[in-house]
């Protein structure tokens, strides 16, 4: 079970700059090489498992976790959220920011905390805004773990159609019932072929519920993803050493997504998870993190290699 109800007393704030301010928490020792965790459409940074990020941090990071703006205890944008038709459309008139946004308020945190550069880990939307930090501001990343996530591309990625009835409803306000909503959505979307504790889900919704209850934040951050587009033709400049992680059995994001990802991201390894949906179940996290870990390890030897370490000239 998880530590999602505990009162978090280690969070902080970061003035990213653009009016924008960043709530994030940290694991494990300051001096080791930082892992940040970029976490997906309308879910808040508790969505990484503590249990994940102590288990990251034991394998030699400093992990960061953060709300995304319109998420959590980080800045919430004032608008309305794009309605039901204008998302079925993909109209973009209903944005007030793109993944671009985004990928700058992360970089700016990055550069805040001087962590940078980082390995930055992001799933599903969390994945897209990690994605764009490494066209936009490749100086900010060691090394880029794009999670359960796609290009931008119509072509690949898709929601199975039966998903679209229960990911588009409205979740309800009051707190068992929103508890129950959440538990619901993830039991469509979530792993089929690994286990999964429902529990875990049910104390994940009860905590996000009690940290930040915005119904519009989810909205805007959709109406963000559909305005940004196509990054397949921009992933094909991205050097910077990538893994690709995609389920087989990811409903939300088919996993066309994750292949067109590892093919349009030159170099980049690709790790299919048997049984895994959209999520994170325990039984994912030794492959996950071992996949992190063995990445980390072939980007800092590639760093070392080309700015070797200055040798102290003979006297």
């Amino acid at each position: 079970m998880g530590r999602y109800s505990r009162v978090i007393v280690s969070e902080q704030f970061c003035d990213v700059g653009r009016g924008i301010t960043l709530c994030y928490e940290t694991f494990g020792d300051p001096s080791r090489p930082p892992a940040l965790l970029i976490m997906g459409l309308g879910t808040q940074m508790i969505a990484w498992h503590e249990d994940f990020c102590h288990e990251l941090a034991g394998r030699g990071f400093h992990v960061v976790r953060f709300d995304n703006r319109d998420a959590g205890r980080s800045t919430h944008v004032p608008g309305r959220p794009p309605t039901i038709p204008q998302l079925l459309l993909r109209s973009t008139r209903a944005a007030r920011y793109t993944l671009r946004d985004m990928a700058d308020d992360t970089a700016g945190l990055l550069r805040a905390l001087e962590l940078a550069p980082a390995h930055v880990i992001g799933a599903s939307m969390g994945g897209m805004i990690a994605q764009t930090l490494a066209i936009h501001h490749p100086g900010s990343l060691r090394s880029l773990t794009s999670i359960m996530s796609n290009t931008g591309s119509l072509r690949s990625g898709q929601p199975s159609l039966g998903i679209y009835s229960v990911f588009l409803r409205r979740a309800p306000a009051e707190r068992g019932a929103y508890v129950e909503h959440v538990a619901r959505v993830f039991e469509a979307i979530g792993s089929t072929g690994l286990p999964r504790d429902l529990s875990d889900i049910r104390a994940l919704a009860a905590a996000s519920y009690d940290r930040d209850r915005d119904p519009a934040g989810p909205g805007r951050q959709l109406a963000g993803i559909l305005a940004s587009g196509d990054r397949t033709r921009a992933l094909r400049g991205v050097r910077v050493p990538s893994l690709v992680i995609h389920g087989t059995a990811d409903r939300l994001v088919s996993p066309s997504g994750g292949r067109a990802t590892a093919k349009a991201i030159p170099g980049s390894r690709l790790m299919m998870v048997p049984g895994m949906g959209h999520d994170l179940p325990r039984a994912a996290w030794p492959q996950i993190v071992e996949g992190i870990a063995e990445l980390a390890q072939q980007a800092d030897a590639s760093s070392s290699a080309e700015h070797p370490p200055l040798q102290a000239r003979p006297v």
